[in-house]
């Protein structure tokens, strides 16, 4: 990794299949280590349950109330400051329980790449 500065441009965000919106902050080869991507889940959202295989990830709540579902624990209800813990390999979703957007950062070691995902929902 080389010193630098990065600027998201809030026009790249876009809508996946997962049901969020998703801005990639920082995935690039040249840090290769981690990966930052916010995203944004719309009231009443339940985003898909999946799990991200050989990469580990943190939710990092900023803006709004939901209800996260992570492997066996009990779903568990989080707002601004909650971390979530997500293992590689592990089952997770989380359902927009508010009035306005849940806003989190989703931070990935090592970095996040599409063939990670894996769609469980069926």
């Amino acid at each position: 990794m080389r010193e630098a500065v990065i600027k998201s441009d809030r026009e790249t965000e876009f809508f996946t299949p997962e049901r969020c919106y998703i801005l990639e902050m920082s995935n690039s080869e040249a840090d290769p280590g981690v990966s930052i991507a916010r995203a944004r889940v719309e009231p009443g959202i339940t985003t898909a349950l999946h799990r991200l295989e050989a990469v580990e990830e943190r939710y990092v709540v900023l803006e709004g109330v939901g209800r996260m579902e992570v492997g066996d624990l009990e779903p568990v209800d989080v707002e601004p400051g909650a971390v979530v813990l997500v293992p590689a390999g592990t089952r997770q979703r989380i359902t927009n329980t508010g009035d306005r957007d849940l806003i989190f950062l989703c931070v990935c070691t090592p970095r996040f790449y599409p063939e990670s995902y894996e769609d469980i929902e069926g």
